[in-house]
């Protein structure tokens, strides 16, 4: 079954296959605290989603919300975010910085370093199954 990105029935999808393979995850290579604020949307509030992602224990943490003691902010569109979290387009994350349609508060280095970590063959099957899953 597929779901609109981020619509609710799709972020407990995701949860559902980070927690099915969590177990067997090798630990990130990076340690970031990261909120995320998606506009334009759909869904949320006003079109608003705010997510965060945690990886400080060497484990993905991803949920709705926001963390209080952020390292990085990051802002960007509804369909950059899909391009991004769903189609993994690097080149097309790259011209959306560029031309201010991703917008970064906080620690930079810390975006950049999880951009140079090469996504292993576990990661690449996670990231199958969440498009696979995604309308």
């Amino acid at each position: 079954m597929s779901y609109p990105f981020l619509s609710p029935e799709w972020i407990e999808a995701v949860k559902a296959v980070r927690d099915k393979y969590g177990g067997d995850a090798p630990p990130v290579p990076y340690k970031m605290k990261m909120n995320q604020v998606i506009t334009d949307s759909p869904f949320g509030d006003e079109g608003v989603i705010k997510l965060f992602m945690d990886t400080s224990d060497g484990v993905v943490h991803m949920d709705h919300g926001h963390l209080p003691d952020p390292e990085v902010t990051v802002t960007t569109d509804y369909s950059t975010a899909r391009k991004l979290l769903v189609d993994q387009d690097q080149a097309g994350a790259m011209q959306a910085f560029m031309s201010g349609k991703i917008k970064v508060v906080g620690d930079m280095m810390k975006i950049m370093q999880m951009n140079t970590v090469a996504p292993d063959e576990f990661t690449k099957q996670i990231a199958n199954e969440i498009r696979d899953l995604t309308a």
